[in-house]
């Protein structure tokens, strides 16, 4: 039997003020699930100058200032695969990077590194909205989704981290949810991948995959290569 395929996962790391070396690596947050994209979006700050428009023709227009590099994508959390009762014991890991600290007499958001295999962006956390999805009987929330935007006061070429050795499989987001009574071996042969299941137990956590908690959302989409007899 070939080796299980390795899932390299998110991570969320931090930095110290100059945005260059990882510090505090107890507060490192490792996403559940891998999003499903990421969004790089770049901008300049451009103003057209005073009394252009009374000019005949196009109106000139100047560069005033750095411009920005701004990195947005969704992460989603599980309470049951990770065997928690409240899914705020792994969102609140994210949310640090949120969490402004005292610096001298200000209060700033830490350095925020988001690390995916050879991906690479450094910056300041600037948005986080929540979204609770699933309540247990209790009201315990068990499911949540994450947006979050990450900003950089300038125009950054992507960094290209060595992800150290042969590349990983990157996974993507976990839409398939099991439905009660499912097995992994059944909910990947109709995802095509029957064949691979045991990796994908293997990257998914799952050590019984004939117990799956009704509505566990699993990650079917590996690309892994046929199982050794």
């Amino acid at each position: 039997m070939t080796a299980p395929v390795r899932l390299e996962k998110a991570k969320l790391l931090q930095l110290d003020a100059d945005l260059r070396n990882e510090i505090n690596a107890d507060k490192t947050a490792e996403l559940q699930f891998n999003p499903e994209s990421l969004k790089v979006a770049f901008a300049n700050q451009i103003q057209t100058p005073p009394g252009a428009g009374d000019q005949s023709g196009t109106p000139s227009r100047q560069f005033v200032g750095a411009g920005t590099t701004k990195l947005t994508l969704v992460a989603y959390f599980d309470a049951s695969a990770a065997g928690v009762d409240d899914v705020r014991t792994l969102t609140q890991k994210v949310a640090y990077f949120i969490t402004p600290e005292q610096q001298g007499n200000n209060y700033i958001p830490p350095a925020v590194r988001f690390v995916w295999g050879s991906f690479q962006f450094d910056g300041i956390m600037d948005g986080l909205e929540e979204n609770l999805e699933l309540f247990s009987s209790e009201g315990r929330p068990l499911r949540a989704s994450i947006n979050l935007s990450m900003s950089q006061q300038r125009i950054t070429l992507f960094a290209m981290r060595s992800t150290g050795g042969a590349p990983s499989t990157p996974g993507t987001r976990p839409l398939t949810q099991a439905p009660a009574g499912a097995t992994l071996q059944g909910l990947a042969a109709q995802a095509g991948s029957g064949g691979n299941w045991q990796a994908i137990a293997s990257a998914n956590g799952i050590e019984n995959p004939r117990q799956l908690a009704p509505g566990q959302l699993l990650d079917l989409n590996l690309s892994t290569g046929p199982r050794g007899r």
